[in-house]
């Protein structure tokens, strides 16, 4: 039995598919093999000792102390592009709202007093100040091709807008799925000369924090559109709102409020309703969820921040689930540990990533106490846990 503890209020009934007979799920279960949340802050907090995985039910992970789970050899599971389409339709939706000035004008209208021949005066009269402009023929600048780039750049291309995208990291799988009639470009500062409307999708880290700064928002032509629906951290907050002020920004849309981006009239401000759809809290929950019962009766990571992607097929026997530091020797160490207990290796995979690693071993039988307990005596071993063979839910 593996005890899942939740945060966040995720719907108990979303995880009704996991077998009650192997797994409970409650928001205080005791001794907890394994967390999911949303977007409950972690940093600080007590973890247990039991803690075997932490699934984000998102793509973000800034409410995690990654690094410290990861010296505990804890992956940290996320789910990618599960709430892409919510995403994708809001950030269409930012362009519309920004281009049409519809928040401003919504407001005009709602607060019109008066009978009906007074507002319709009203409305003729005041109406130029909320002209706006069509997003077809616009040039539109997309940062990071991942999941929801992608979609982005592929949607705006059929509002007839030229799409550029500048990605240094774009994978192979997001390139396929990627329209050929969107421009990639290899500098973002020659993506920011060329359009007229930038949205951001990018994860929060040292090489995104204030991407978009003085200097970048300076490349724009005056009038320039900014949406950020990745992190507030990922722009200059002041030095937006100096862009703002001054008309170089015709508006900035974000999901990310702050006392200094609502005092800008050309602000338009979201209370962080990018994932907020019924579908993307869905898909989020059954994503991460998949990975961490994956990684809890099988030891496979997919979809990990932390550590590499680990998947072998189960033989016939036990396994062995080892997270350690990406350094020499390691491996060779637990197959002489295992041998030494006259112990035979049917199957190994052992993968890297960054600072550090995760084996997977199958074996002809169980691993005793002080085999296990010996692997993990290791220099360089953070975890090892013995897993029996069984019928998992996903064999």
């Amino acid at each position: 039995m593996f005890n899942v503890l939740t945060y966040d209020n995720i719907p108990i009934d979303r995880l009704n598919w996991l077998p009650r007979e192997r797994f409970s799920v409650a928001p205080d279960v005791p001794r907890p093999d394994a967390i999911i949340l949303r977007s409950h802050d972690l940093h600080g907090a007590p973890i247990p000792e039991t803690v075997l995985a932490v699934g984000r039910a998102g793509s973000g992970v800034n409410n995690i102390p990654v690094e410290s789970l990861s010296k505990r050899g804890i992956p940290v599971f996320n789910a990618p592009g599960a709430n892409s389409n919510a995403v994708k339709e809001l950030t269409i939706a930012a362009l519309f709202l920004a281009s049409r000035n519809i928040v401003a004008a919504a407001h005009f209208v709602r607060d019109l007093q008066g009978d009906d021949a007074t507002i319709q005066e009203q409305v003729e009269k005041e109406k130029k100040r909320f002209g706006g402009f069509e997003l077809a023929g616009k040039k539109l600048g997309v940062v990071g091709l991942g999941a929801i780039g992608v979609q982005v750049a592929n949607a705006a291309l059929q509002l007839g807008m030229h799409v550029y995208g500048f990605d240094p990291l774009l994978t192979v799988e997001h390139a396929l799925h990627l329209s050929p009639s969107v421009t990639t470009v290899n500098r973002l500062d020659d993506l920011l000369a060329k359009v007229e409307f930038v949205t951001l999708h990018v994860p929060l880290d040292n090489d995104t924090r204030r991407l978009v700064d003085a200097q970048r928002l300076a490349r724009l032509d005056d009038g320039a559109v900014l949406i950020n629906f990745s992190r507030a951290g990922v722009v200059d907050e002041a030095a937006v709102c100096t862009a703002l002020q001054s008309g170089k920004l015709h508006a900035y849309v974000t999901d990310f409020a702050t006392r200094a981006i609502l005092d800008q009239p050309r602000a338009i401000v979201l209370p962080h309703l990018g994932a907020s759809t019924a579908e993307a809290e869905s898909n989020c929950v059954t994503s991460v969820t998949e990975s961490v019962v994956e990684f809890l009766e099988n030891g496979e990571i997919r979809n990990s921040v932390n550590f590499p992607k680990v998947t072998l097929p189960r033989g016939s026997g036990a396994r062995l689930a080892i997270a350690n530091e990406n350094v020499p020797g390691i491996v060779s160490q637990v197959s002489t540990a295992l041998a030494a207990a006259d112990l035979n290796i049917e199957n190994l995979l052992n993968k890297s990533r960054d600072n550090y690693a995760f084996t997977l071993v199958d074996l002809n039988t169980d691993v005793s106490a002080e085999t296990l307990r010996l692997i993990r005596s290791i220099k360089g071993v953070l975890s090892a846990r013995f897993i029996p063979r069984s019928a998992g839910f996903f064999d």
